[in-house]
């Protein structure tokens, strides 16, 4: 199912919804980004770091479905790899039609360049950075992806921004806003919810399971960020099987203290 076209309008509504009026500069990277990629950010295709755009690994793959891709191969670099130390390196080859020979991309992580948060996970992370810097290649994206960020999208705090927030879950993904320039993780997932018609109480269930905590405002930010990456391209690729997903979590809700 092809996506409705995505306007410049709407994509700067959303980002000054989640953080506030970008500047000058921005809008107008927005702007190309929106003509040339059809990059939306009310569906996570894009977020907003310390002043600059990355791309996400869902908008990547959301992109080369628009554009056709054929395929993508992902293949472990085992003589470049430890498991013992954690370290993993991948290849991955993205072929956008029948006779493509091919575009080759390399990801690696280990615990001294992802977040302490998702460590035990650096072998899907490279994977995924893999992936990211080969649809990158093969569709001419010069724009880094934030999976690529040296701590899994935890970049330092802005100077900008205060450091004192009253919100206690700031630190966690379930925060309302992060006090480092970072999109806030809960007015992402409102749009997502909005935009798919989505059982917000369901996917509050759904999402507590999927980050292996009691309920979503134990869990890290990365692992919930990760969690709207996954919730965003399962809307997308088949709402319907997404919608029967949820509602295996109908459970009866406990009362209230």
């Amino acid at each position: 199912m092809k996506r409705k076209v995505v306007s410049f309008r709407s994509n700067v509504k959303f980002a000054r919804q989640l953080w506030g009026d970008p500047s000058r500069v921005a809008l107008h990277s927005l702007r190309e980004l929106t003509e040339r990629y059809s990059l939306s950010v009310a569906a996570g295709d894009l977020q907003f770091l310390n002043g600059r755009w990355y791309v996400t690994h869902s908008g990547l793959l959301q992109l080369a479905t628009r554009k056709g891709c054929r395929g993508i191969q992902t293949k472990l670099q085992e003589a470049l790899s430890d498991a013992g130390m954690g370290r993993w390196v991948f290849e991955a080859t993205v072929f956008k039609s029948p006779s493509s020979k091919g575009f080759v991309g390399y990801g690696d992580a280990d615990p001294s360049n992802v977040s302490s948060l998702v460590q035990g996970a650096e072998l899907r992370i490279a994977e995924i950075r893999a992936v990211n810097r080969a649809l990158r290649k093969a569709y001419g994206i010069g724009l880094c992806s934030v999976e690529e960020l040296g701590a899994f999208s935890g970049q330092p705090r802005s100077s900008a921004t205060p450091s004192s927030r009253n919100d206690s879950h700031s630190s966690n993904g379930s925060g309302n806003s992060s006090g480092n320039g970072q999109p806030r993780l809960r007015d992402q997932l409102c749009l997502l919810i909005r935009q798919y018609n989505l059982d917000p109480n369901l996917v509050k269930a759904y999402a507590a399971d999927f980050c292996g905590t009691e309920a979503l405002s134990g869990a890290s930010r990365e692992l919930v960020e990760s969690f709207i990456s996954h919730l965003s391209s399962a809307a997308k690729e088949n709402r319907d099987a997404l919608v029967c997903k949820l509602n295996s979590y109908a459970q009866p809700v406990e009362a209230r203290s």
